[in-house]
């Protein structure tokens, strides 16, 4: 996983915590529904550039994304969001 970088499990995660849709989650980010669903069920190589809006759009509705480094890769609720 390069650095920025989500992990379809983590998005799913994410949408799942914050009960939004792979439609809602496609157009908040500015992109296809068929590319998180792609993404999603890993049937392709989604861009970086669409990784990077999912995983800007899902922080934007208080999702933070851990990492490795964090102990295991995973997401939480931020305290703060709105």
């Amino acid at each position: 996983m390069k650095n920025g970088e989500i992990l379809p499990a983590q998005c799913r995660a994410a949408r799942a915590l914050i009960s939004m849709s792979q439609k809602d989650l496609a157009a908040a980010a500015g992109l296809g529904q068929s590319t998180v669903i792609d993404f999603e069920r890993e049937r392709r190589q989604v861009s970086a550039a669409s990784i990077n809006a999912l995983r800007a759009t899902l922080e934007k509705h208080g999702v933070s994304f851990i990492d490795a480094k964090g102990g295991g890769v995973g997401v939480c609720l931020r305290a703060d969001r709105r």
